[in-house]
């Protein structure tokens, strides 16, 4: 009769909604505990996407569009930038420590896979002299 007469006040009140909401609380961040620690868990090799990734960096792109090389004599280095035609790999970009257009021309040749001949049509040169 006790029990009858305490479940009748938390109707009343609208208490016993509002009980279960802590219970369904504790539930879901058990649960949610479970799936964290299983997903943290799980062991992920990425081994073959690391070597697919160097591989693809490591080919000539097949249509070189335009190459364009900053070189920044201030700081002794030389950034270059190649676009390319390919779907895959859109755009490369590389660093070389050095600013002599010999050696930059060079290094971009070895790096494509193109002639110097090519490297000279393609290449445009902005030489960073003094400070902005």
């Amino acid at each position: 009769m006790l029990q009858a007469r305490w479940f009748q006040i938390l109707r009343a009140l609208g208490l016993e909604f509002w009980l279960l909401l802590p219970l369904l609380g504790l539930a879901f961040w058990a649960a949610s505990g479970f799936v964290t620690d299983k997903l943290l868990n799980r062991s992920l090799s990425t081994d073959k996407y690391l070597r697919a990734d160097i591989q693809l960096a490591k080919k000539a792109p097949k249509t070189t569009l335009s190459i364009k090389a900053e070189i920044n004599k201030l700081k002794g280095f030389s950034t270059v930038t190649v676009k390319t035609a390919n779907s895959n790999l859109k755009e490369l970009k590389f660093e070389f420590a050095f600013t002599e257009l010999s050696q930059v021309e060079m290094a971009i040749s070895q790096e494509l896979g193109l002639s110097g001949e090519d490297v000279r049509r393609l290449v445009r040169y902005e030489i960073i002299e003094k400070k902005m």
